[in-house]
């Protein structure tokens, strides 16, 4: 392969990242107090408030999404509070790590990694604790090593049938500005993202949404905290919201694909993540045929916008495949995370990407499959083409 080709980038973060915002991060930085920079840091703020779909307010991180989990944990909660966090595959159980060591008590009904989490466990779960231990219910939107959405207003609905005053805190990193998200209209207390996945940026920064119920319950608490804590953030000096110097060029960035998504329009870019996803789910519908591959994701409504977990049989090494992929075909794609490390690997279709990008990357995974004689379906290319060409641009 020739070192001047393009690598195609298809895992579910880091994602794809458009040149404008590349571009906008080479630059020199500003003096911190320089007005300029202090408009264009205030403006992400703001604006991340319409991605959210809140009026609440937004805090950025200079981390990955795991310190977006500690920020919420750490303002929230004291050690021995109680949280709710339904087993849902990877990403809950990593989470539920975080909180252990926070010294939380976590109540994890085991799930099905194969489905989406489960509302009447969250009722039945809070309908049993008369005693109204449990301060939250922590739920994971999508979880990118099973590639399965959950239903998150239907998780509001449950606490709300059990009628418990639990908070309800969910993980939107893999899914904010790719799948539907209101976090007011859903009520939802606390939201968590990340740059590196539909925000189009390099990883480096978390934003968390609060609303006021949450904000004035995390004044109360006396955990220890101190560059994580929403109150010294809530400051108006930029040096107080960041805790110190300001990530500026991840902001530059992070600036830029926020433009980009008001350009596109927040309802297009969801409609085009279901466009794309759609697509990949019929290619591997088609190769699912021949009954060697299949969907980790069993139900088709919960398969997620963002990321795609193809299981492979025995006797393929997923992990290998993945490797293979990337370096002899130069297509980036996911290895299989936890259980099933070793046993899939998944096509991250999430962030800037477009219809051509798609089918560059769905083909390429075909001919490695032909290359390596793995069994599968034929018409999975064809399946996606027909699909994009049934479906609005």
């Amino acid at each position: 392969m020739s070192t001047s080709a393009r690598e195609f980038l298809h895992t579910p973060g880091p994602t794809h990242i458009p040149d404008r915002v590349l571009n906008a991060m080479h630059r020199q930085a500003y003096d911190l107090s320089d007005p300029r920079f202090l408009d264009l840091a205030l403006s992400c703020f703001e604006d991340l408030k319409g991605v959210f779909r809140t009026q609440g307010e937004v805090f950025l991180y200079a981390s990955n999404g795991h310190g977006g989990w500690e920020a919420a944990l750490s303002n929230l909660f004291e050690p021995g509070d109680c949280v709710l966090l339904p087993d849902v595959g990877h990403f809950s159980r990593s989470w539920g790590g975080h909180a252990r060591a926070f010294g939380l008590e976590v109540l994890s009904p085991e799930g099905d990694r194969r489905r989406a989490l489960d509302p009447q466990v969250v009722e039945d779960a809070l309908r049993r604790d008369e005693a109204g231990r449990i301060k939250a219910v922590l739920a994971v939107q999508t979880d990118t090593a099973t590639g399965i959405t959950s239903d998150i207003p239907a998780v509001r609905a449950a606490i709300d049938a059990a009628g418990h005053p639990a908070l309800l805190v969910v993980d939107v990193i893999a899914s904010l500005a790719a799948a539907p998200f209101a976090m007011d209209d859903w009520g939802v207390d606390v939201a968590i993202g990340a740059s590196q996945k539909a925000l189009m940026g390099p990883p480096g920064l978390a934003a968390v949404a609060v609303n006021r119920r949450a904000a004035e319950l995390a004044a109360t608490r006396a955990g220890h905290r101190y560059y994580w804590d929403w109150r010294i953030r809530s400051e108006r000096e930029m040096y107080r919201r960041f805790c110190g110097t300001a990530p500026e060029h991840a902001l530059f960035g992070l600036r830029e694909a926020l433009d980009i998504l008001a350009e596109e329009g927040l309802d297009a870019v969801i409609a085009r993540h279901a466009r794309l996803a759609g697509a990949v789910q019929a290619t591997v519908a088609a190769w699912e045929s021949a009954g060697a591959l299949a969907f980790n994701a069993l139900e088709p409504a919960e398969r997620s916008v963002s990321v795609t977990t193809v299981l492979t049989p025995e006797g393929v090494d997923g992990q290998a495949f993945r490797d293979s992929v990337r370096d002899q075909h130069w297509v980036a794609l996911g290895g299989g995370l936890g259980a099933m490390e070793g046993s899939a690997f998944r096509i991250g279709h999430l962030g800037s990407l477009n219809a051509p990008m798609v089918l560059g990357c769905l083909a390429t995974v075909e001919t490695a499959l032909i290359r390596q004689s793995i069994p599968h379906g034929h018409g999975g290319l064809r399946a996606a083409v027909e699909h994009l060409a049934a479906t609005d641009v």
